[in-house]
């Protein structure tokens, strides 16, 4: 009955059903804080040499629990949370067990410290199975952690872009079962406050 709730609830998701442009987590996120002025006399640069376009890179801080079964990740504009699937749901599910609910619950409070209001809940599979069964289990799977998560952050101003990548964009080797165990996974991602 449960399980039927949570799905049911899912729909107010106001998903994205569009095909996103490039994988998820991967979009350029920081631009140059300072102009700087190729001409300044104090940057002392060599009879002739110029200056290259100026380019930001992220500094990502990558904490990952010693089990491997929660990982955090946290780049200047992002924060992402990765929950593998075992810790969410039994083999084969889309049913949160109460561990998980804990979990999801810890999640939102950070959400709500960030002060975000669009959230990215994407599930992920392993390379096991039907390429078709990963894609809707994963969709279910995302599903369910988005139905929490709104309850927990009961705010109408929260939207939620929730998809299902199947085995697309795995993180580890699908030919070891220490590596599936990591692609079966849920991630939450949410922009970081500008404070």
């Amino acid at each position: 009955m449960l399980l039927a709730a949570s799905l049911h609830g899912a729909g107010a998701a106001r998903a994205d059903e569009s095909d996103p442009s490039v994988p998820p987590g991967t979009e350029a996120s920081a631009s140059a804080p300072v102009e700087v002025d190729p001409n300044d006399p104090d940057l002392k640069l060599p009879e002739g040499a110029t200056l290259a376009s100026p380019k930001v890179l992220d500094i990502k801080s990558v904490v990952e629990d010693q089990s491997g079964d929660e990982r955090r990740e946290d780049t200047n504009a992002d924060v992402k949370f990765a929950l593998q699937a075992e810790v969410l749901f039994g083999k084969d599910s889309a049913k949160l067990s109460a561990e998980a609910r804990a979990r999801i619950a810890s999640i939102a409070e950070e959400i709500k410290n960030q002060k975000a209001t669009q959230v990215r809940v994407f599930g992920f599979t392993d390379n096991l199975g039907s390429s078709a069964h990963g894609d809707i289990l994963s969709k279910q799977r995302a599903n369910a952690v988005q139905a929490v998560l709104e309850q927990d952050l009961n705010d109408a101003n929260v939207t939620f872009e929730v998809r299902g990548y199947g085995e697309q964009y795995p993180i580890a080797d699908n030919s070891t079962e220490a590596g599936r165990k990591k692609n079966r996974r849920v991630e939450v991602s949410f922009p970081r406050s500008a404070n």
